[in-house]
């Protein structure tokens, strides 16, 4: 028996053709309809959009970079753009589609996701197909940045991903950065704040950006979070970049900064701890903040492009006894 409703039976149609693969003649004797209508019926469904067709476009992949940047840092995969055969004049974009496609295949039902926030995080959010059945409830790990741009912001990208992979969504409600640390501390005592971050804790995988230390450059200083005068006085003490809001030298050393210790979200050490960490990162000025990432063990995946990757390699090669971020170059912001 068909259903009476039109909108179900344009559901009915396109389930039995899309997703039990059934050809629209096998589908027009069971439903007692002519092929000719179903062929009208699928057409409908997708201007209904009761049908969403994606294209998965291949992304060429420099393996020998993948290759050598795993085997020098001991990564659990690397995820590297040949931007030249791709022909990307911006490789963003394709490098979050790869990490998307690597997070897809990673997440099982049930799983928790943890995000932090900024453009790397939104190339793959945007780019993980709908996948209800996996059921993957989605954490902020940070607080919220009050970004330029809400839709590159936590609260946005942990409810886009969650209506996308069928499962609940959880904000950290407090900022990214408060006034001082006692701030800091108080809100860390909440109860709702530690639930979401014990939350994160328990995360399969998670997903995040690295930011840099560069001028003209930084998402903090965008987002009136530090002063380009503030940021220079980080750049003083060593720090070359910063993943969930936390900054570090390029050993992947953090200090005594101050900034640090205002920082509301999951703790480093704690990242170190979820199984899959994807890091989605790309840029010339983000190439020593990648290094220093990589060097403190913040991540176990890296999806970024071939220019960069050879960039970080280099900087490994010329930087390897970088002294440590030191709190006592110029006063902490």
């Amino acid at each position: 028996m068909r259903p009476t409703n039109r909108d179900d039976l344009l559901v009915l149609v396109a389930s039995l053709y899309y997703e039990q693969d059934r050809n629209q003649q096998e589908i027009a004797e069971q439903l007692q309809i002519s092929r000719s209508n179903i062929s009208r019926l699928l057409r409908e469904a997708k201007e209904k959009g009761f049908v969403e067709v994606k294209i998965r476009k291949p992304y060429h992949r420099d393996e020998a970079l993948e290759a050598s940047l795993m085997q020098r840092f001991g990564l659990v995969q690397a995820l590297v753009l040949d931007s030249a055969r791709d022909n990307a004049s911006n490789p963003l974009p394709a490098v979050g589609r790869l990490a998307a496609h690597f997070i897809e295949e990673k997440l099982r039902p049930n799983d928790v996701l943890a995000i932090s926030w900024g453009t790397g995080v939104h190339s793959a959010a945007v780019a993980i197909p709908t996948r209800p059945d996996l059921h993957v409830d989605v954490v902020q790990m940070i607080g919220s940045v009050g970004a330029p741009n809400p839709e590159i912001d936590g609260p946005e990208l942990a409810r886009r991903l969650a209506e996308a992979l069928g499962g609940r969504y959880f904000y950290l409600h407090a900022p990214i950065l408060v006034d001082n640390p006692t701030v800091r501390d108080l809100l860390l005592a909440e109860a709702a704040i530690q639930e979401t971050l014990d939350r994160a804790r328990r995360a399969a995988v998670a997903l995040l950006g690295i930011g840099t230390t560069e001028p003209g450059a930084n998402s903090f200083v965008r987002a009136g979070h530090l002063t380009e005068l503030q940021l220079g006085g980080l750049r003083a003490q060593g720090a070359v970049g910063e993943t969930c809001g936390l900054h570090f030298d390029i050993n992947g050393n953090m200090s005594d900064l101050l900034v640090n210790r205002r920082v509301v979200g999951l703790e480093l050490a704690a990242l170190r701890r979820i199984p899959t960490v994807v890091a989605v990162a790309c840029g010339l000025p983000k190439a020593r903040s990648i290094l220093g990432a990589l060097r403190g063990r913040y991540l176990n995946v890296l999806a970024t492009d071939d220019e960069t990757a050879r960039a970080v390699l280099a900087h490994a090669d010329e930087t390897l006894d970088t002294r440590s971020v030191r709190a006592d170059v110029v006063q902490p912001v």
